[in-house]
């Protein structure tokens, strides 16, 4: 018995001095990705499938141990698969991380800011809601969207690209019924009008209501493919609207529109800190709460 101890701890020295720096980097790195991976996961479905493959993973590693050749066969085929599967269903989830992580610079890596100073995100804020309240008397559709760290070029490319500032009267006479440019989005990127008469995605899900028109259907795609904030005015109604992150919140009063555009596009706002694997958590959150 103390033979072994001893030869035990020999062969564990052994193993100790032969490590070095790219080791522990490693796996420190790899701790890293594991805990990030279990945050943005936790309390939702996701986090059900993750516990499914590591009893798969340890299921194999017992029927290798015992040499039980037809059950290690059957289980390196279902994770082979299994995996597949799950970067499927995901992929809409995994597809908004990916750009959003490759929409952003090294500094704004882990927090999502937009654009812009503070003065002139006030300036815009404060002009928007005076024009949404102006178009939603007059019951004047309009769709107007907040670029933040996911870039929308192609999505400007679409329109007419303009470099002005943000003014109400501006605001106005675009979704003004009959301007060539009111059927499209206005893009606003670093506070400043970047194009209009913009085209957006439509939404694909499945559960809104059938009495949500093109428009909010379009302002919902836009905010499920990037992480802009989408202003979105009813023609029939004159309802106002805010699209993020795939959640239409509707009939908004201007003074809580205010509110909800300045805490998500001011940079020292509390929803402009949020981390981007806080971000991913809510994708995967608001995911379990359609299927429910």
């Amino acid at each position: 018995m103390i033979d072994a101890l001893r030869n035990y701890w020999e062969t564990l020295k052994t193993y100790v001095t032969m490590i070095d720096f790219g080791d522990v980097l490693d796996v420190l790195i790899v701790a890293v990705v594991i805990y990030f991976l279990f945050y943005v996961l936790r309390n939702t479905t996701a986090m059900s499938i993750l516990k499914s493959v590591v009893v798969l993973f340890v299921v194999l590693g017992i029927a290798e141990l015992l040499s039980l050749q037809v059950i290690t066969f059957l289980m390196k085929s279902t994770l082979q698969v299994g995996l597949i599967a799950v970067i499927i269903l995901f992929q809409p989830e995994l597809r908004r991380l990916l750009e959003q992580i490759g929409g952003t610079s090294f500094q704004g890596f882990l927090t999502s800011r937009v654009g812009g100073s503070s003065d002139s995100a006030e300036r815009a804020i404060t002009q928007t809601v005076e024009a949404v309240q102006a178009l939603s008397w007059a019951r004047e559709g309009a769709l107007i969207v907040f670029e933040r760290r996911v870039r929308l070029q192609d999505v400007i490319n679409t329109g007419t690209v303009l470099e002005a500032s943000v003014t109400s009267e501006l605001l106005k006479n675009i979704f003004f019924p009959k301007a060539p440019m009111h059927d499209g989005a206005v893009i606003v990127r670093d506070s400043r009008i970047a194009g209009a008469g913009c085209m957006l995605p439509l939404t694909t899900n499945p559960h809104l209501s059938k009495e949500l028109g093109m428009r909010h259907r379009a302002g919902i795609g836009m905010s499920e493919n990037s992480d802009a904030v989408v202003v979105i005015v009813s023609e029939e109604s004159g309802s106002i609207s805010v699209a993020t992150e795939g959640i239409l919140k509707r009939h908004l009063m201007p003074e809580t529109l205010e509110k909800l555009l300045r805490s998500a596009l001011i940079p020292d706002s509390e929803e402009g800190k949020k981390t981007i694997f806080q971000r991913a958590r809510l994708l995967f959150m608001r995911r379990d709460a359609d299927k429910g």
